[in-house]
């Protein structure tokens, strides 16, 4: 008789879906999904929110990527591209630490935008792009997957 796989892939994963009020704006936006939920049971996931895990408050003001320097301004013009730098570091901490592979963040945001971000002048328009921490997990190896990708990421998961 074949043992059950004790062993399981880590996702790094979005605090947001999971319910934590972490969001700029202090808003739940759970993500409902069976996988999610299978995943959390089998206690694949583990969870994370760059932007509060550098010491941002919640509610903060909305930030957004400037294209041309890159830098990381909110609303009011304030450059918190440090903080934005030093949640991605622990985010990839994180990785390191449990040996993830694979990371299920939120699309759009600053932090987590793995295909749009918006595109730094705050009126809703979203660019191609992808946020401070996808950026630098990708550039470590590690595969991040949005919302929307909830299938392709379950198929790599099952090879």
């Amino acid at each position: 008789m074949a043992s059950n796989k004790q062993c399981f892939d880590k996702i790094l994963i979005s605090a947001c879906f999971l319910g934590e009020r972490v969001r700029y704006n202090g808003e739940v936006k759970a993500l409902a999904s069976q996988l999610l939920s299978q995943w959390q049971s089998q206690g694949r996931l583990i969870s994370v929110c760059p932007e509060v895990i550098s010491g941002l408050p919640v509610p903060r003001p909305p930030a957004e990527i400037n294209p041309k320097t890159l830098q990381v301004i909110t609303i009011d013009s304030v450059d918190v591209s440090q903080q934005f730098s030093q949640g991605a570091q622990q985010a990839l901490r994180l990785c390191q630490q449990h040996n993830i592979r694979f990371a299920l963040l939120k699309e759009s945001s600053p932090s987590c935008g793995s295909n749009t971000i918006y595109d730094g002048s705050f009126s809703q328009q979203k660019i191609v792009g992808e946020g401070i921490t996808t950026k630098l997990l990708r550039q470590h190896g590690i595969q991040v997957f949005s919302e929307f990708y909830l299938k392709q990421l379950q198929g790599l998961l099952d090879q």
